[in-house]
């Protein structure tokens, strides 16, 4: 039995969206093997696939070598890979790929930052994003107001939000002073902006959030706000056996890309922010010292976002 369907093929190695990609058979403007190709057709390695007669070259998904990069997003930017208001996307700033994709595992809205993680291997990102998996998410929330033992125990035990019931796995206080205070969250399913409803649900409003981990990846220490890092192979093997995937021949990294790698982690890029290209917030003054409880564990405070935000 051949490898994939065509379009799933295309898709998959970065020349648009499936659908996209049948409206390109269907016109007429691919072949495989020489003959026209349609849409359903069946495509396995050593095939021929032209795209207006420009030849694709085409590695079967599960020869290819499996990627995953660690993105610290900052304040500003949109989890889309375009946005009709000319915002700036998470996918701006990655690495190019020929004849790839990078895939998203899951979302943060436009004021959170934190670890998001990014694989060129679509089966992977689906499995690390289901619900039936239960990947822990753990999240720094600055809070303005108390959490109470009583509001811990319902946040905990579980609270019927609009689109069902949801709920904390852990919450423990992570200090602060006056009346925003930190706390360090864990949940095990990624709903639109879940972390700050259950908090509103109690009366609380987040003022800051940040992703410090997803699945088994932690945000690394080395890591910059704007700046990414691939992960090696150990990293992604202990993704890929939360969700039950045969590791891959070749992945990871190797030769300079892994020299270049390790030169970044002993000596950081700096910091970029989505917003010193679009506005004045670029001068605005570094995190009062309020922050620093959410850190301890995670990363240094001055490569926390600068910026208050009031959503998820």
């Amino acid at each position: 039995m051949k490898d994939e369907k065509l379009q799933k093929a295309l898709a998959r190695m970065g020349l648009g969206s499936r659908r996209q990609m049948e409206e390109v058979i269907k016109s007429g403007r691919v072949t495989v093997n020489s003959g026209p190709a349609t849409i359903g057709d069946r495509v396995e390695q050593g095939d021929e696939i032209r795209v207006d007669g420009r030849q694709i070259k085409y590695t079967a998904e599960n020869e290819k070598r499996r990627r995953v990069i660690a993105y610290y997003k900052p304040e500003g930017e949109v989890c889309s890979a375009k946005d009709p208001e000319g915002r700036p996307t998470v996918f701006e700033r990655l690495p190019k790929l020929t004849h790839d994709r990078w895939v998203m595992v899951g979302r943060l809205d436009i004021n959170s930052t934190g670890l998001l993680l990014f694989t060129n291997d679509g089966e992977m990102a689906h499995r690390l994003m289901h619900p039936s998996n239960e990947i822990t998410r753990e999240y720094a929330v600055r809070v303005l107001g108390e959490v109470t033992s009583e509001i811990a125990r319902t946040l905990t035990a579980g609270v019927m939000l609009e689109d069902g019931m949801a709920q904390f796995e852990d919450i423990k206080e992570g200090g602060g002073e006056g009346v925003n205070k930190w706390y360090h969250v864990k949940l095990k399913e990624g709903r639109n902006r879940e972390v700050r409803r259950l908090f509103e649900s109690q009366g609380l409003k987040v003022s800051r959030l940040l992703r410090t981990r997803y699945g088994t990846i932690s945000l690394p220490k080395e890591l910059r706000t704007g700046r990414f890092l691939e992960l090696d192979k150990k990293d992604i093997n202990t993704l890929t056996d939360l969700v039950s995937l045969r590791p891959r021949y070749g992945t990871g990294l190797h030769g300079a890309a892994k020299e270049k790698q390790e030169r970044i982690k002993n000596k950081p890029l700096k910091a970029r922010r989505s917003d010193n290209r679009n506005d004045s917030r670029s001068n605005s003054t570094k995190p009062k010292s309020s922050a620093s409880p959410a850190s301890r564990g995670t990363r240094n405070t001055r490569d926390r976002s600068n910026n208050n935000s009031n959503k998820r």
